[in-house]
């Protein structure tokens, strides 16, 4: 399992469902909202708003859930997030970068912090780990938008920069300010992608033991758990055969 995100971080656990549901329907809800508040309140005009919305409906959040954290922004309601990264290390001396939403600093610095701290990790100052990632941006299809050469293929005439494919489905890389004309063009082909967002690719991969892996999926279950954290992105790799047994 290659660490790119929190969502395929999430893969292998498998009780309370309904609790973890609702936990990312709040954080899908609070990227619309800060992105509505970014720009203008409509996602054929806000890029990230866009981006947020193909994300949440990929998460299956609700037509009227999405529609309100909108309306949200729009009325200026709620609290005022700000946009908060941390940069550390994880078990097997892994890279993490770890992006939050929120409206209290200290609380989240504080949750953070010991989250990593106490599963083996430890925080860096900024740029620490950053230097090792390409900010680029990141559209994802499942398995069944089509064989890996059909994407591949796709992904080239609509101007990708790099395409990686597995059983789990397709990440598409693109250079930032080109994301969301790929994400557009790969519509006409292979339909509505599952989301599109700037991401944080790793230059170079961690192969992670089956000890150090046990230790790190416990880390990011804590930083996932917490309502502050938006998405763990990480330089590690965990052999399939390892996964299983940690399932």
């Amino acid at each position: 399992m290659a660490g790119h995100s929190k969502f395929k971080n999430i893969m292998h656990r498998k009780g309370a469902q309904d609790k973890k549901r609702a936990a990312a329907f709040s954080k899908l809800s609070r990227e619309i909202t800060v992105a509505a508040k970014s720009g203008l309140p409509d996602p054929a005009m806000n890029a990230r708003l866009r981006a947020a919305v193909l994300a949440a409906r990929a998460g299956g959040m609700p037509k009227d859930n999405i529609e309100r954290s909108i309306n949200k922004a729009a009325a200026s309601d709620g609290a005022a997030y700000e946009e908060v990264r941390y940069e550390g290390f994880g078990p097997g001396g892994v890279s993490l970068i770890i992006e939050t939403l929120t409206d209290n600093r200290n609380r989240t610095a504080t949750n953070v912090r010991t989250a990593v701290s106490r599963n083996g990790g430890n925080l860096g100052a900024s740029g620490s780990v950053s230097h090792g990632f390409e900010r680029m941006g990141l559209i994802t299809y499942p398995a069944k938008a089509g064989s890996s050469d059909k994407v591949f293929e796709a992904a080239l005439e609509a101007g990708a920069d790099d395409v990686q494919s597995s059983e789990d489905g397709h990440e598409i890389w693109t250079a930032i300010d080109a994301l969301h004309e790929v994400a557009k063009a790969l519509e006409a082909t292979l339909g509505e992608s599952e989301g599109a967002k700037l991401a944080w690719k790793p230059g170079i991969m961690v192969t992670v033991a089956e000890a150090d892996a046990a230790m790190l999926m416990k880390l990011i279950d804590a930083l996932d758990d917490d309502d502050d954290v938006q998405t763990v992105w990480g330089n590690y790799d965990v052999p399939d055969e390892v996964m299983e047994r940690l399932s």
